[in-house]
């Protein structure tokens, strides 16, 4: 059986203009189901220390400009790692243009701009073809502020 720890799920990259103003953190989470107080049934969201096939885990990306300075051009890039398929529209970063990757992140584009070649055929890109997700911030990012980028994915 395959299984996986959160170390491994965790890795990200941050453009280099915004690397020296920024705080970046990563969390990984899955669901579990439990018994309110109330007798409900309810799900919330715990560590993923480790992640079984079939597992849904949520990578939530925060960052804060720990600087002085307006931080321009962020760009935070986050791999797919390859045993993980994208939950396809599971992207979200309020106040970013959401990317991806098919390539292993050399090229992004919008989900719906992008394409891949399987068996000699063109087809429109897929969560199981991104390797990368990538968040490009819409405005600068002041002195002091805050951010929050998270996608699913699910362990094959």
């Amino acid at each position: 059986m395959k299984i996986l720890t959160a170390i491994i799920l965790a890795t990200l990259a941050v453009s280099a203009a915004a690397e020296t103003h920024l705080d970046v953190r990563t969390t990984v989470q899955k669901e579990e189901t439990f018994i309110n107080d109330a007798g409900e049934q309810q799900t919330r969201l715990v560590a993923a220390d480790i992640v079984v096939p079939g597992e849904k885990v949520f990578y939530t990306i925060t960052f804060r400009n720990i600087s002085e300075e307006s931080a321009d051009n962020v760009v935070i890039t986050n791999p797919i790692a390859a045993d993980l398929l994208y939950v396809d529209g599971s992207g979200i970063g309020p106040g970013t243009d959401i990317q991806f990757s098919v390539d292993g992140g050399k090229t992004f584009a919008s989900a719906e701009d992008l394409v891949v070649i399987e068996d000699g055929v063109e087809r429109a890109a897929e969560g199981r073809d991104f390797t990368h997700v990538r968040w490009v911030m819409k405005n600068d990012l002041e002195a002091g502020a805050e951010g929050t980028a998270r996608f699913a994915a699910i362990l094959e």
